[in-house]
């Protein structure tokens, strides 16, 4: 601590509540730099002349008048170290009650966040955090007030040292705040506030340096970090008054790493074969990264979930006979006109709301430590009321959370009871460590209890995907919910948070639990995933869909699929109905696109030395038939109904007859998804895309902005003109 420290210290704003205690520290800290005689501090009302300033290792770090403060504490001061030290001393004391309350940090990116918090009356008491945290919170400030102690007395060199440190701490003590009070379990008789909660914003660009100096003082010595819990923060320039200052944490958001899909050759690998997938997790990922004004990981991008993120009305089929339809068109590569683009559009069958099964659902809620911020826990509530809403009388929710350990929070409860269920989910606090695998074992055990074969059973994991207690292998749980799996509970992902934002464990689960997986990074988010498209989220139509395309080795030569890196599947995995694959709900559309080079144009192979690109027509049996000739390739599409075991197969050539000549021949649906597409790549750094830029996507999405009733094409456009300007 030095001069200049404690000069910034005196002019920092601070909540009424702890005005007395930043006086007492700031008096304590003042006077451990005081003149001092022979090694001690003047007695009350004496004077210290300027000559008999101590000389050498003891001269003051600051001259101060003599306060009235003095009159009641008389501090032993034998050294400069011990000066500094006793001021150290009382700065902790005061800041311990603090610097141990419940705090997680949320950023976006390296900039300062303020987080707006719901405020308490006075005295009011505070509802839903857990009591178990509130309880490690008191044992740690115990414990920090025990080393301390300990650590004087072993610096302490004199008795009259241990004195001045006793006497330091006691005064401070004195006029220092309490700790947070235990808080109530209990619900709120009243309805909460209808106010929104978690509104962040992002305030770097809004203040003087002054005011981020004094930012920078508050956090560095432990003084209006935190919100007060009955009297708002007072902070300058153009902060809230109900704001809290955020310190930057590291930010540890896992991906798992796939290559990107690459060019193969037909003619010694014309079959390629996926799942499909129906996630959008990426997109939303993607778009908090650039709203935060940098670019995001690459490997968070996958082109398949930010295609698939928009509806789009590709023909659909006409009875639930035909769970889906299949439409292909072939047109001009935008970004390589010596190129073509296969673009395969599916539409799932839209259960109305009449014929639809009832709904068996079981919330999985991570209420551990890490999802206190508003953008997690306090939003999961505010997705799940609204789903909750959405939701027949006759359905059934239930509530499992899990922290240290794991519990029931609400046993199955038809949704005609909607009182009871909003009040669980309105009880729920964040604290703890996270036991993921024994909640969603807990999960499962519920959902089983319950189950109903002509309902749709689901288990709904909220998460930021932080587990680090139980089966924390990935592995280990993968296995759990293939298993699990196979009981006909399906598991879908509401992944939140960023920071700690594990989206790997969050695939995987999604993946091998026949489910699917969202990211909610806004309450607008929320509502598109559980209330817009609450049909496709929760009711599946078809599951294990495969997708296979044999292409025609005398029409193309080359071909790469765009995405789907994570979805690959062996081409005898197509026919084996043991082996797991996507699934499609209620009015789902899913998008792949394939790139192709036609025969005779430029390829990125060399020819082969020793044999040909392709068998010349009629040079043996497994040559392509004339009949065949205007085939580029042929699809083939596998599903098994929600109960069954058996997969069916829909087959469909790709013929010429499908094709555009030109761009603005194709559809505004195809051609939008597409555009997507093309920036997925750019912001994944694929290699193939020949200079494409995103003015380019901007030209060919704008045109094709079509039908847009909720904003998302407009969204993503604004996304793109983001994108132009992010940092790396």
């Amino acid at each position: 601590m030095t001069e200049r420290d404690l000069e910034n210290l005196k002019t920092l704003p601070v909540p009424a509540a702890r005005a007395d205690a930043k006086r007492a520290a700031m008096e304590a800290a003042l006077i451990a730099f005081d003149t001092a005689h022979s090694g001690h501090a003047p007695a009350a009302g004496v004077s210290q002349d300027k000559t008999d300033a101590p000389k050498g290792n003891i001269v003051p770090l600051r001259q101060t008048e003599t306060s009235t403060h003095k009159r009641s504490f008389r501090m032993l001061i034998s050294s400069r170290s011990t000066q500094a030290l006793a001021a150290s001393v009382a700065a902790i004391v005061i800041a311990a009650p603090f610097a141990f309350q419940h705090l997680r940090t949320d950023l976006q990116g390296p900039a300062v966040t303020v987080i707006t918090e719901l405020r308490s009356p006075a005295n009011a008491p505070v509802y839903g955090l857990d009591t178990a945290r509130q309880a490690d919170d008191g044992r740690a400030r115990s414990n920090a007030a025990d080393q301390t102690i300990a650590h004087e007395d072993k610096l302490a060199k004199s008795k009259e040292d241990k004195e001045s440190f006793a006497a330091a701490r006691k005064t401070a003590e004195s006029v220092a705040p309490p700790p947070p009070p235990m808080v109530s379990s209990e619900p709120p008789a009243a309805a909460p506030s209808n106010k929104a909660e978690g509104d962040m914003r992002n305030v770097a660009g809004k203040v003087t340096p002054e005011t981020q100096k004094q930012w920078h003082m508050q956090s560095r010595l432990g003084l209006g970090t935190l919100a007060d819990a009955t009297s708002p923060v007072t902070l300058p320039n153009a902060l809230p008054a109900d704001a809290m200052i955020i310190a930057p944490e590291e930010h540890r958001d896992a991906f798992a790493a796939h290559d990107i899909n690459p060019v193969k050759q037909v003619a010694t690998d014309p079959v390629s074969t996926f799942s499909i997938d129906v996630d959008t997790a990426s997109y939303a990922f993607v778009r908090r990264a650039l709203n935060s004004g940098h670019l995001p990981p690459k490997d968070a991008v996958r082109p398949e979930e930010m295609i698939n993120y928009f509806p789009y009305a590709y023909p659909a089929p006409e009875s639930a006979d035909t769970p889906f339809k299949p439409t292909v068109t072939v047109m001009p590569s935008p970004w390589n006109p010596t190129n073509k683009l296969v673009h395969i559009a599916i539409n799932g069958y839209d259960i109305k709301s009449a014929e639809r099964p009832r709904a068996n659902l079981v919330f999985l809620m991570d209420v551990s430590g890490s999802m206190g911020p508003q953008d997690r826990l306090p939003l999961v509530k505010n997705a799940l009321r609204l789903l909750v809403d959405q939701l027949k009388p006759d359905d059934t929710v239930a509530i499992v959370t899990y922290a240290s350990g794991s519990g029931i929070a609400l046993e199955p409860t038809k949704v005609s009871d909607k009182a009871k269920i909003l009040t669980a989910l309105e009880q729920l606090g964040a604290g703890g460590s996270t036991a993921g695998a024994a909640g969603i074992a807990d999960a499962y055990r519920l959902a089983e209890a319950g189950f109903d074969k002509a309902a749709v059973n689901r288990v709904i994991l909220a998460t930021d995907g932080d587990f680090n207690v139980g089966i924390t292998d990935t592995g280990e749980l993968k296995s759990f919910i293939e298993r699990k799996r196979q009981s006909g509970i399906f598991l879908s992902i509401l992944g939140v948070g960023q920071g700690n934002h594990n989206d790997a464990l969050m695939q995987t689960l999604a993946q091998n639990g026949n489910g699917t997986a969202a990211y909610v990074d806004t309450l607008s988010e929320a509502r598109k995933v559980l209330v817009e498209d609450a049909s496709s989220t929760l009711f599946t139509i078809a599951k294990d869909v495969k997708t296979q395309v044999e292409w025609n080795p005398a029409r193309v030569s080359e071909y790469r699929l765009i995405g789907y890196e994570t979805r690959a599947l062996s081409r005898e995995d197509f026919n084996n109905d043991r082996v797991d694959a996507g699934d499609i709900g209620s009015g789902h559309t899913v998008t792949a696109i394939y790139e192709i080079t036609p025969a005779g144009a430029p390829t990125l192979a060399d020819d082969l030395r020793y044999g040909s690109k392709t068998a010349p027509a009629g040079a043996s049996s497994t040559a392509a038939p004339k009949a065949v000739s205007n085939e580029l390739g042929f699809l083939k599409l596998r599903y098994k109904r929600p109960n069954d075991d058996t997969s069916q197969l829909i087959s469909l050539p790709v013929t010429d007859d499908l094709a555009k000549a030109t761009m603005n021949e194709v559809p505004v649906e195809q051609r939008f998804s597409v555009a997507v597409a093309a920036f997925a790549q750019l912001l994944k750094g694929a290699p193939y895309t020949q200079g494409y830029t995103f003015d380019d996507v901007l030209a060919l999405a704008q045109p094709a902005r079509g039908d847009d009733p909720f904003g998302y094409r407009a969204e993503f456009l604004n996304l793109v003109r983001l994108a132009k300007s992010a940092q790396p």
